[in-house]
């Protein structure tokens, strides 16, 4: 148990062994869901496609059959990733009345394992945001705190976690947008190695930098979501066979006795002598007026409490960080999001006879938000004739810099250490009318997403204003196992702390 929830695999054991239900599992999380409701953290809720695979579920236990190692466990699905018969609208009227003839690769092997989509959350619309205001369907609130924004643009995912609908929950990592949700709503978040977790189904914002990483409120359950989504897939060109071995035996997964390949020492979860975790200098004052500092401070002392030794690292380029990734980001985003015209995808607005440059234009202009609009416009102009090379083509450079500065880092330790975010969740429309604020907040986040690395944000304890605080770790490629062992042992010393349940949570 963790703040007051069952755990995602401790429910599917109980579901596993006959002692509960699926169905009974699911109605459950449907009436959290509903209670919930003034979050506007759902924005489709899949009463039928959740009640008939819970049905298969407890149907196959029955049979004497093993439903698969997430056997009941209910789920939230972010609503960029599709999910075949169900409404996926991306947070964008343009996808209002879209519904997926298939499943995301991640979410069909999710419920292959067991587990039940019961909701698609609301986000920041097509990914473009880190408050989720940015929604054709109204913000999400934070469940700390109904005035304040829970992060995107995740902020659905991580508020039905926060709030107990959930165990577990999808999200995507394009900047932050795990990551910063998952220490606004005092939760973990996990964005794994570019290309661990197929793409497929995803909408796309920015094809080189997007990302599925998991929400929860445990390690264990993170790492149970991560074993089972993982792995090549023929329908992204992107996707890496790797081994899982490490994850598995962290979930509990892995036959008895097999050694984890995670570099922990052999003291077990809660200890971490050998291990090496530096913090970034650059980063190190980020969110010093806001308690973010303390909880840096918190986990540094944690850690040293747990063996770690906690050193420190450069990494000079990262006052570049947030301009390069922008500019790719918004360059790849103009592209994707070019086939959103109203002629064969997204909603059309106008009139007979207009032409087809007129409907186009109106389609564009009244189906996508400002945000959405900004973005494109800036990602078309990084990438016109004459500016291609000073924008586009300069950023990757940069992009490439970062990247080598942090491999240089990890010459020298196992684990880089940030701030999550620089402050903790501010108030609703504080920054909707200042982008570059908004911006600035994926300081610390978008190194992650620039070098295909693995991060995770942990739980940091609070501010004096009791609104959750989050650590990010960062590792070597495809060492999500290290991450989550690491974050397990924290997890372990700060107890139930660790994980609560938001006010809002009845």
């Amino acid at each position: 148990m963790l703040g007051g929830m069952t755990s995602a695999w401790e429910l599917a054991r109980e579901v596993r062994a006959g002692r509960r239900s699926a169905l009974g599992v699911v109605e459950d999380a449907l009436r959290r869901a509903e209670a919930a409701a003034p979050l506007n953290a759902l924005l489709t809720v899949a009463v039928d496609h959740a009640r008939e695979r819970a049905r298969a579920v407890d149907g196959a236990v029955a049979a004497g059959d093993d439903p698969g190692p997430l056997a009941g466990v209910p789920l939230v699905v972010k609503d960029n990733l599709c999910l075949e018969g169900v409404r996926t609208t991306a947070g964008s009227r343009s996808l209002e009345g879209f519904v997926p003839p298939y499943s995301a690769t991640a979410v069909e092997r999710l419920e292959r394992a067991g587990a039940i989509v019961i909701a698609k959350a609301n986000l920041d619309e097509f990914g473009m945001g880190s408050s989720n205001e940015n929604s054709a369907f109204g913000p999400v609130r934070n469940p700390w705190d109904p005035e304040r924004v829970p992060g995107g643009s995740s902020g659905g995912s991580a508020a039905a976690v926060a709030a107990g609908i959930v165990p577990l929950a999808l999200g995507t990592d394009t900047g932050g947008s795990v990551r910063l949700p998952a220490a606004f709503c005092g939760v973990l978040g996990v964005k794994p190695t570019y290309g661990r977790v197929s793409r497929y189904g995803l909408i796309a914002y920015a094809s080189s930098l997007d990302h599925i990483g998991v929400l929860g409120r445990s390690s264990r359950d993170a790492a149970l979501a991560l074993a089972v989504m993982a792995g090549v897939d023929a329908r992204d060109a992107t996707s890496l066979e790797a081994d899982t071995d490490a994850l598995r035996a962290l979930a509990g997964l892995a036959a008895e006795g097999q050694a984890s390949a995670a570099p922990v020492a052999a003291g077990g979860v809660g200890d971490l002598r050998g291990l090496r975790v530096a913090v970034v200098r650059e980063l190190s004052g980020t969110g010093n007026a806001s308690g973010v500092l303390q909880g840096l401070e918190r986990t540094v002392a944690a850690l040293r409490a747990l063996g770690a030794e906690v050193v420190e690292a450069s990494v000079p380029s990262v006052e570049h960080a947030v301009a390069a990734y922008y500019l790719v980001a918004t360059a790849e985003a103009s592209s994707n999001l070019a086939r959103y015209d109203g002629m064969i995808y997204s909603t059309r607005e106008g009139e007979d006879g207009e032409g087809q440059e007129a409907v186009m234009r109106r389609s564009r202009g009244l189906t996508l938000g400002r945000e959405v609009r900004r973005r494109v416009l800036m990602g078309s102009f990084a990438l016109s004739a004459g500016y291609y090379d000073a924008y586009y083509g300069k950023a990757l450079k940069v992009r490439r810099v970062i990247a080598d500065d942090l491999a240089r880092a990890f010459e020298g330790a196992d684990l880089l250490l940030t701030p999550t975010a620089p402050s903790a969740a501010y108030r609703l429309g504080e920054k909707v009318d200042d982008p570059l604020a908004m911006y600035l907040g994926d300081v610390c986040t978008c190194l992650a997403n620039l070098s295909g690395l693995p991060a995770v944000s942990v739980p940091a304890g609070f501010t004096e204003e009791a609104l959750p605080t989050g650590v990010q770790l960062m590792a070597p490629v495809l060492q999500e196992a290290l991450l989550l062992r690491v974050s397990a042992a924290l997890e372990a010393r700060a107890g139930d702390a660790f994980a609560p349940l938001a006010p809002s949570a009845a």
